[in-house]
């Protein structure tokens, strides 16, 4: 029991277990003895007291401070009233039965909590600083930006920054769901709030603590439950006027009909006393105020422990209704790293016309000119290399084992007269020749994610009708990127302002529209969507300044798990709002007319919010 129950809730436990016992001894007593009523009386209000003193205490501290209307003062009235027309027992199970209830609402809410705990447990406690050769635990606040920080196997990596010493593996799974660990070594970036597993790593801070991917992430949790979706703040502005309101019609059911029936007869005033007291008992609101929020905090929490997170309520509930998923292209649905596609060489062999692209492009920083040094994969010796020229716009002139190669374009073999021809493969196509003989291409592009197909059909079966992309990118690029993943429709060689407009366009047609960006230069968009979400959030700032829903590694297919469990969290909200006002108005309506007594009174209330509390909880479960 201590598992799941804190302090405070065993002790309420306990309160309502000694009450239990005294009510059943009560009970046995008046059953057996039928003893007074001044004797009787006194008898229940022990139990009465040791289980609901907190109750009445409450009522009255609200209606001094002029908050009258609220559940305690719906249960106050309504066991007072109980003993006042000789229901002393049934007085005594409403406030037990109550008590149970909110015990029972205590737990979830507690449980919902923890849900996210092991998210919050990403707070790190201290940094071991390095201040010359002496070693110095300091809180992470404390650290500068380029100081230099010691994690041991086991500690948590307490601010952002790059490796100068070490390899290790790291754990990821708080921040991202990612149960594999990543290995790091020298220059890898590393993000705090992650845990350093084998190796002791010296790492150079890039951040402050309170700049750090950590700090970002846990303000932003702690900020996802003050925005209420538009059906939480209905409930709330309902339960402000639906309480005063039942008060009222529960007086009205006390007073008139007993003045066209018999007003000199206690037995009527009696009877429909009884019948408002049942009235006020099944009426309090507490299965809608405390279900509909617990429902949006299970479904935050359960998106959390998916590695996806979620600013607000409003944002989860926004997400259930996109029908159309808006993606950039670089860095979402492809790696936004260039690869060496395929090699055609025309007289030499494919390894020859690799090195000597490879030879000449070793002294650029461009990334077409990496994506060829990486895939040399082998030492190139730089002494090979003499004179290099930068062709602005075109390629390079390079001079290797003493003979002059050129790298670059079409406009390049067009300037040197070399007889190229195109590549039938669409990418960036690099042309190589020997003075004016062309020696062949070489093929590169963008790699597509591999899971960007699956995700592109795991939010068909959710039921998204349209995925689109834009790019920046050739025609010819976008249109074989978007046959490959399977996207509907994309629009190419668009500057930023124009994917704001193409947004615009959509959204004018009546689309539900989530936009999903790598959260670095696609800000704009990502505010004007309905949704916006960032890919691969880790460290960017735009991404989650900009994001409403943030995916913290860079799995295409957690939007679809995202949308799906949005979907799921809003019917069970429903659910909730039909089975508690549908519940509730027939016991009333029976009540009214007598039908009703006071114990299904107990169940309208208690039990209904139990069984909506659980229902509730159904929205924790998340399904990886």
């Amino acid at each position: 029991m201590k598992k799941y129950l804190n302090k405070k809730q065993r002790k309420w436990l306990l309160r309502i277990v000694i009450a239990l016992l005294l009510t059943v001894v009560c009970f046995v007593i008046d059953k057996m003895m039928e003893p007074a009523w001044y004797i009787a009386l006194p008898m229940f209000i022990v139990p009465y007291l040791v289980c609901g003193y907190d109750v009445i205490k409450g009522a009255a501290v609200n209606i001094v401070h002029g908050q009258v209307f609220d559940e305690k003062f719906l249960m106050a009235i309504a066991t007072i009233g109980a003993f006042a027309t000789g229901e002393y027992p049934e007085a005594v199970a409403v406030m037990l039965f109550y008590q149970i209830g909110e015990l029972f609402q205590s737990i979830a809410v507690g449980r919902s909590r923890k849900s996210i705990a092991g998210l919050m447990d990403i707070r790190p406690d201290y940094a071991n600083l390095l201040e010359g050769e002496e070693e110095k635990t300091v809180s992470p606040e404390e650290v500068a930006i380029g100081s230099v920080i010691i994690v041991k196997p086991g500690e948590k990596i307490p601010l952002d920054g790059v490796i100068i010493d070490g390899n290790t593996s790291i754990n990821t799974a708080a921040l991202t769901g990612e149960s594999v660990p990543v290995d790091c070594g020298v220059s890898d970036n590393v993000i705090s709030g992650t845990v350093n597993l084998t190796g002791v790593i010296r790492v150079r801070t890039t951040s402050n603590y309170g700049e750090s991917t950590v700090a970002k992430i846990l303000e932003l949790v702690e900020n996802s439950y003050d925005k209420k979706a538009r059906v939480e703040n209905f409930i709330t502005r309902f339960a402000r006027w639906y309480t005063p309101c039942v008060v009222i019609a529960a007086l009205m059911l006390f007073v008139i009909p007993p003045l066209f029936i018999d007003v000199t007869s206690w037995a009527v005033w009696s009877t429909w006393l009884n019948r408002a007291m049942v009235f006020l008992v099944v009426s309090c609101p507490c299965a809608l105020v405390v279900s509909v929020p617990l429902s949006f905090f299970g479904g935050l929490g359960g998106a959390s422990k998916l590695g996806v997170l979620i600013k607000g309520a409003n944002y989860l509930e926004a997400l259930s209704t996109i029908d159309t998923v808006v993606f950039d292209k670089t860095g979402t649905i492809t790696e936004g790293r260039f690869a060496v596609d395929d090699i055609h060489p025309d007289e030499i062999s494919k390894a020859e016309l690799l090195d000597i692209a490879a030879c000449c492009e070793s002294y650029s920083s461009h990334p077409v000119a990496e994506s060829v040094v990486r895939a040399h994969e082998g030492h190139i010796d730089r002494t090979r290399v003499g004179e290099v020229e930068e062709i602005a716009g075109k390629g390079i002139r390079a001079v290797v084992d003493g003979e002059t190669y050129y790298c670059g374009n079409g406009a390049l073999m067009d300037m040197v007269g070399a007889g190229w021809h195109d590549c039938h493969l669409t990418g960036t196509i690099i042309h190589i020749s020997r003075g004016t003989d062309y020696l062949g291409h070489i093929v590169i592009n963008d790699q597509i994610k591999p899971d960007s197909a699956d995700a592109m059909r795991a939010l068909k079966d959710v039921g998204v009708k349209e995925t689109v992309m834009l790019t920046g990118d050739k025609e010819k690029v976008a249109s074989a990127v978007a046959s490959k993943v399977g996207i509907t429709s994309y629009y190419a060689e668009l500057l930023p302002q124009d994917k704001v407009a193409k947004v615009e366009e959509l959204l004018a047609k009546g689309a539900r529209l989530a936009f999903v960006g790598d959260g670095i230069n696609d800000a704009p968009v990502l505010t004007r969507a309905d949704v916006g979400i960032a890919m691969g959030a880790m460290g960017s700032d735009a991404a989650i300044e900009s994001a409403d829903v943030v995916l913290m590694d860079d799995k295409l297919d957690k939007i679809a798990k995202a949308v799906k469990l949005s979907r799921r969290t809003m019917r069970i909200v429903r659910e909730n709002i039909v089975f508690a006002l549908g519940v509730k108005a027939v016991i009333l309506a029976l009540g009214a007319l007598g039908i009703a007594g006071m114990w299904l009174a107990v169940f309208g209330d208690v039990g209904v919010l139990i069984i909506a509390i659980l229902n509730a909880m159904r929205a924790l479960n998340a399904r990886s």
